[in-house]
């Protein structure tokens, strides 16, 4: 059955699963079901449903479009109807645009704007970090089995391309996978609880995204 670009089903292990695809949502609006929220300073965010050719499921994406560089902007896009404390979490991410960040990311277990987890691939430094955001201030998080204050990965980010960034958390240990090959693991137990999933972007980034999966519970 398909609503809204929303294909729903039922993995082995009880867990509902969907993909949000946004070709039945309207252009030029946020599509039904999701709330846009900015965090710190700045403009609002402007996340809205646009047409892109090159799109993994043509010929909608859902796009963040607002380019204020403020320091410390996150604009998010939150999944209003879904609560997941467990699960996989990916999408097909393009970075368009973006002087100061060219950022898009992936957010689970979010309670409000400035609690949650996040991981995100930059285009501009090429690089991979997960973050908890606690109280308003984003943390990376280190690597597990890394050196003390090491985090993320340097890994190629292509600008104007696709590539898919997924991440699986279960309990405390959260693996992060970028085109589909796992490139480091993190152990956090600050946010226990199930939360909303969404997307992220950072001050100035332009950014599209398709084939929002969710398998959770």
């Amino acid at each position: 059955m398909r609503t809204l670009g929303w294909l729903m089903s039922f993995a082995l292990w009880g867990s509902a699963t969907q993909t949000i695809n946004f070709d039945s949502a309207k252009p030029g609006s946020v599509p039904p079901g999701w709330t846009a929220v900015t965090q710190n300073a700045g403009a609002p965010s402007k996340w809205e449903v646009l047409k892109d050719p090159s799109a993994p499921s043509p010929p909608y994406v859902f796009a963040q479009i607002s380019n204020d560089s403020a320091a410390g902007r996150c604009p998010l896009a939150i999944l209003n109807k879904m609560d997941v404390k467990d699960g996989d979490l990916s999408v097909k991410v393009k970075p368009v645009g973006g002087r100061e960040d060219r950022a898009g990311g992936l957010v689970w277990r979010y309670r409000d704007a400035n609690n949650y987890y996040l991981v995100r691939a930059n285009a501009l430094e090429n690089t991979i970090v997960l973050y908890k955001v606690e109280d308003g201030k984003r943390i990376p998080l280190v690597s597990k089995d890394a050196p003390p204050y090491s985090y993320g990965v340097k890994h190629p980010v292509p600008a104007n391309q696709w590539s898919s960034l997924k991440v699986q958390f279960r309990g405390p240990l959260f693996s992060v996978y970028f085109n589909h090959k796992r490139l480091f693991q993190v152990l956090d137990s600050t946010f226990g609880q199930a939360g909303k999933v969404g997307l992220w972007t950072k001050a100035d980034s332009v950014t599209y995204f398709d084939d929002f999966r969710i398998a959770g519970k």
